[in-house]
């Protein structure tokens, strides 16, 4: 797809800044490639989802009525459509591993972010002591 390592960097760029101010910043991605892939790549439709967002702000303290049950609900259909992950390379462990940690985390804590951190470093960790660190990004670092 044209011009998508620009829309993904952003996309990292949104994730770090979404995870250091304590929001759920690892899945901003989904939404973005949906975006993407439906025709939006100028920005405008970013400045629209983020103004919508900001209204959701004050709208906040009605989740607290949401019992964790339905969350909980919602991650298994996620976790099962993961493993939908036949282009995933189980041979290998530094990915194999991280992906099943990724799935597994994400079902038995309820939260998505759990599982792509357990992912995230795992994967660094799996590279680093493979001796292979120079083969991981600088976000990924991060």
């Amino acid at each position: 797809m044209p011009g998508l390592s620009k829309a993904l960097f952003i996309d990292g760029a949104g994730g770090a800044i979404g995870g250091v101010s304590g929001a759920s910043g690892q899945t901003v991605f989904v939404e973005s490639a949906t975006g993407v892939g439906e025709g939006a790549r100028t920005g405008l439709s970013s400045v629209v989802t983020g103004l919508f967002f900001a209204a959701c702000l004050f709208f906040t303290p009605l989740t607290a009525i949401v019992p964790g049950e339905v969350a909980a609900a919602a991650l298994v259909v996620i976790g099962a459509m993961m493993m939908n992950a036949r282009h995933v390379d189980w041979s290998d462990r530094a990915t194999a591993i991280p992906v099943f940690l990724t799935v597994v985390i994400m079902l038995f804590t309820y939260t998505i972010t759990a599982g792509v951190a357990a992912g995230v470093i795992s994967y660094v960790a799996i590279k680093v002591a493979q001796g292979k660190a120079r083969e991981i990004g600088a976000f990924m670092w991060a």
